[in-house]
C-alpha cells in the first residue's frame, strides 16, 4: 500500500466519522420529533385555577445594560400579580452608568409601593451564577422567577404559570421564548428560526419522552428547595443553567416546559453579539458534558434517557465534527480516487440532512410561524433552510473553539451578549458601547476559510470532479458571510 493510499483512508477514516456521529445526532433529533408529535403522551394538563398566588422572588440579573435595563425594570413592575406577593431583586453586577440608572429606576418603584431592591457586589465572581447565588441569601419566597435584560414576559407570565408548582414533584417550570426583533433582519431572522426548533420539538420532546430536559437560564421560575436540594448555582461552567438543571433531575426533580407561554426577547442584532453568545452556549455545554456526563451514565436512569441526555450534553460537538468534514473534504475529493471508494455510497448519511429538514419544517413552518399563509411559509422555509445551514457551518471553526476549550478545561470570563434595545427595523445597534473593536484571529482565518471553499468549487469546475461542489460553494458562502458581518459589525475606534 502506497503512502497515498494511506493518507486516502485516514482522511476518508476521519470524514466518516464526522458524518457518523452528525447522523446519530440528527437521528436522536428526530426520534424528539416524533415524541413531539405523538398525542395523549405526557401531555401537561393545565392546573385548575383557584387562586393560588404564592409569593415569588423576581431576579434580574444584569452586567452594563444601560440600553435596556429601563425597558426590563418596567415590564417586570407591570407583572399583573400581588404587590405584596411580590419581591423583585435587580442582581446588578454593572461596571458603568447602569448603576445609576438601575438605582433611579429602583428609587422610582419603591416609591410607587414595589418591593424592589438592587443588589449589588464588589465583584464578579462567579459572573452570573455567583450573582444567583449570592442573591439567594436575601431571597424570602418559595419560588424564584428569572429573567435577563434583553426579557419582556406578558403580564399574565406568573398566573400562567405558578399554578403548575400545585404539583410538588415540580422543581422548574420553563416557558417557550419569544422574539421581539425577529423580522428585523437575516441575522436575527435565522437566530429565531434555530431558537424555534429547540423551544418546541426538543423541549417538548423531551419532556413528552419523560428524558432530561433543562431551563434555559431565564424565563423560567425555580423552586428554592429544588435549587438548594441540587446543591445550588455553581460557576465551574458557563451554563450554569444547564447544570443545574440536569443536577436537580437526578436529584429526583421534575422540569416541565410550556410551549404555549411565551416570554419574548431581543434576539442579538450583530455579528459579535451573536458569536459571543454561541461560544457561551457552547463552551458551557461541552463544560456541562465533561461534569455531568459521568454521573447520567452511572445513575439508574434508563437506557434511552442516558442516550438522550448524551445527545443533549454533547450538542455543542456537532460544530467541531462539522469543520472537521468540511476542512477534509477538500483533500478527500482528490484522494478518493487513489483507494477507488465510490462516493455514492455516502449517499446513505444523506438520512441526516432529510431528517433535521423534517424537524425545522414542523417547528417553524407548522408551529412557530402563525399568521402566515401556508404558501408563503412554504416559500419562507425554502429559502432560509438553506442559508442557515450554510451560516451554520461558517460558524462551525468559532464555535469549534469554544468546544475544545470546554473540553479542555480552559477557563474564561463570562461574556455578556450586549442589548441595544432593537424592537422594530428603525433602530439601531450602532451605539457607542458594547460593541467589539478588534477583529479576532478567529475572524480572520473565517475568510482563510471562505477562499479556501471557494478555491475548491473553481478546481471542480476545472477538473470536473463536482460531486462536493454545492457543498462547498455553501461553505464558502457560509464562512464569507460570517467574515463579512463581523467586519462590518466593528465599532470603529
Amino acid at each position: 500500500m502506497t503512502i497515498i493510499e494511506i493518507l486516502g483512508y485516514i482522511i476518508f477514516g476521519i470524514y466518516l466519522v464526522g458524518l457518523t456521529f452528525i447522523t446519530i445526532f440528527c437521528l436522536m433529533q428526530f426520534h424528539l420529533l416524533v415524541k413531539y408529535k405523538l398525542k395523549n403522551v405526557r401531555e401537561i394538563n393545565k392546573p385548575e385555577d383557584d387562586g393560588y398566588l404564592p409569593k415569588v422572588t423576581i431576579q434580574l440579573p444584569i452586567f452594563n445594560e444601560q440600553y435596556v435595563v429601563e425597558r426590563l425594570i418596567d415590564n417586570i413592575c407591570k407583572l399583573d400579580y400581588p404587590k405584596d406577593k411580590l419581591q423583585i431583586h435587580v442582581l446588578d453586577d454593572s461596571t458603568d452608568e447602569t448603576v445609576e440608572i438601575t438605582l433611579a429606576k429602583v428609587n422610582e418603584y419603591k416609591a410607587l409601593g414595589f418591593d424592589i431592591e438592587q443588589i449589588t457586589r464588589k465583584d464578579r465572581v462567579g459572573y452570573k451564577a455567583g450573582a444567583l447565588k449570592e442573591a439567594m441569601k436575601f431571597c424570602d419566597s418559595e419560588f424564584v422567577a428569572i429573567f435577563d435584560a434583553d426579557f419582556l414576559p406578558e403580564p399574565d407570565f406568573l398566573k400562567k404559570t405558578m399554578p403548575f408548582f400545585k404539583n410538588d414533584e415540580i422543581g422548574v417550570v420553563q416557558t417557550r421564548w419569544g422574539h421581539i426583533n425577529q423580522n428585523y433582519s437575516l441575522l436575527t431572522e435565522l437566530q429565531a428560526f434555530q431558537l424555534n426548533v429547540h423551544f418546541t420539538v426538543e423541549q417538548k420532546g423531551r419532556y413528552k419522552g419523560n428524558y432530561l430536559l433543562q431551563f434555559n437560564g431565564t424565563a423560567g421560575i425555580w423552586r428554592a428547595k429544588c435549587i438548594e436540594e441540587a446543591g445550588g448555582w455553581e460557576a465551574d461552567t458557563l451554563t450554569e443553567d444547564l447544570d443545574l438543571s440536569y443536577r436537580a433531575q437526578l436529584k429526583g426533580w421534575e422540569i416541565i416546559f410550556l410551549e404555549d407561554v411565551l416570554a419574548p426577547a431581543e434576539l442579538p442584532a450583530e455579528m459579535h453579539g451573536l458569536k459571543s453568545q454561541q461560544f457561551r452556549w457552547m463552551k458551557g455545554g461541552a463544560e456541562t458534558a465533561r461534569k455531568i456526563l459521568p454521573t447520567i451514565w452511572k445513575s439508574d436512569l434508563s437506557m434511552i434517557e442516558k442516550f438522550h441526555a448524551s445527545s443533549h450534553l454533547l450538542s455543542s460537538s456537532v460544530f467541531l465534527f462539522i469543520f472537521i468534514i468540511g476542512v477534509f473534504s477538500v483533500p478527500l475529493i482528490y484522494f478518493i480516487g487513489k483507494i477507488n471508494f465510490n462516493m455514492d455510497i455516502l449517499a446513505v448519511f444523506m438520512i441526516s440532512l432529510m431528517s433535521i429538514s423534517i424537524i425545522y419544517f414542523v417547528a417553524n413552518v407548522q408551529t412557530a410561524w402563525q399568521g402566515q399563509s401556508l404558501i408563503r411559509k412554504i416559500i419562507k422555509f425554502i429559502f432560509l433552510f438553506p442559508v442557515f445551514l450554510s451560516l451554520s457551518m461558517g460558524l462551525s471553526l468559532h464555535n469549534s473553539i469554544a468546544v475544545l476549550q470546554g473540553y479542555r478545561g480552559k477557563k474564561s470570563a463570562f461574556i455578556r451578549t450586549p442589548k441595544f434595545n432593537i424592537v422594530s427595523l428603525q433602530d439601531k445597534f450602532n451605539k457607542g458601547k458594547y460593541r467589539k473593536t478588534k477583529i479576532s484571529f478567529a475572524t480572520i482565518m473565517e475568510g482563510v476559510l471562505s477562499i479556501y471553499f471557494l478555491l475548491a468549487v473553481i478546481a471542480a469546475v476545472y477538473t470536473g470532479t463536482t460531486s462536493l461542489i454545492i457543498y462547498h460553494l455553501a461553505l464558502s458562502i457560509g464562512f464569507g458571510t460570517i467574515f463579512y458581518y463581523s467586519i462590518r459589525h466593528l465599532q470603529n475606534s
